[in-house]
């Protein structure tokens, strides 16, 4: 059986969760919970670098995080790092291929990967419970900004609402998982979708305080823009476009915003 090596390499300054355990299973109804654990129960785990196997391999932190997708911003001036650090776990699966390369359901971060050349595919998909929603107890996702200077965590704020994870519209700040990345303006403002609630956030750097939002009409999977328009005010731009292995609006916009002084 594959094992992984018995000591890695860890950053003085890391977001790394501690092991998930049983006892962090969540869910929406008591039988969601209970699913959740049979299946922690059932899934091969000896902690973060459990290798992929045919039982089923639980993986966290997973595909989107802590901060593997979306990447920080950092402020050179101000020596402050911002990012959007994310614990999801996934559940990754081989299937034996019998010799011959199989189709694939998808080429993402869910569904069956054809791992072209080796002896496997690979059923990757978010430990989610049968209603969608995370298997592990809330937050999911944060804000966070980082002292560059000391090495030290400045702030970590839960991001983000379960308003488009629920059948019911709840505006529950619950810190939710995302792709995508921030921006820092030179004012020190942080821009950011990416979670899977449909919104363009703007935050304090200094703290991490948010201080606006925008309702976008599809999923914000995507890293924001800023520029100086013809009449030199300062613009911000979001691609909405949404994402399939989040599950947010699929859609095809741009949308502008402007700074005001």
């Amino acid at each position: 059986m594959d094992h992984a090596a018995p000591t890695q390499p860890i950053s003085a300054l890391t977001f790394r969760p501690p092991p998930m355990t049983e006892q962090q299973m969540w869910g929406a109804t008591p039988l969601d919970q209970m699913w959740c654990r049979i299946q922690f129960k059932s899934l091969r785990y000896e902690g973060q670098y459990t290798p992929p196997s045919e039982q089923g391999t639980l993986v966290y932190p997973g595909n989107f995080g802590v901060f593997n997708w979306g990447g920080i911003a950092v402020d050179p001036k101000r020596q402050v790092m911002f990012g959007m650090p994310l614990y999801l776990g996934f559940i990754q699966q081989l299937v034996e291929k019998n010799g011959s390369d199989m189709d694939a359901a998808n080429q993402g971060e869910q569904g069956l990967n054809s791992n072209e050349g080796a002896p496997y595919a690979v059923d990757m998909r978010p430990f989610l419970s049968p209603m969608g929603v995370p298997c592990q107890q809330p937050p999911w996702g944060y804000v966070a900004g980082v002292d560059l200077k000391t090495g030290e965590i400045a702030y970590k704020h839960k991001n983000g609402t379960i308003r488009d994870m629920t059948p019911l519209p709840l505006p529950i700040k619950m810190g939710v998982p995302g792709i995508g990345g921030p921006i820092i303006t030179e004012g020190g403002l942080a821009f950011l979708a990416a979670t899977v609630d449909d919104y363009l956030r703007a935050y304090d750097l200094s703290t991490g305080e948010q201080l606006w939002q925008a309702r976008l009409p599809a999923g914000g999977q995507a890293t924001p823009m800023t520029y100086l328009n013809s009449q030199g005010e300062q613009m911000v731009v979001q691609v909405a476009g949404g994402h399939g292995s989040v599950g947010t609006t699929i859609g095809d916009y741009v949308v502008a915003y402007k700074i005001k002084r």
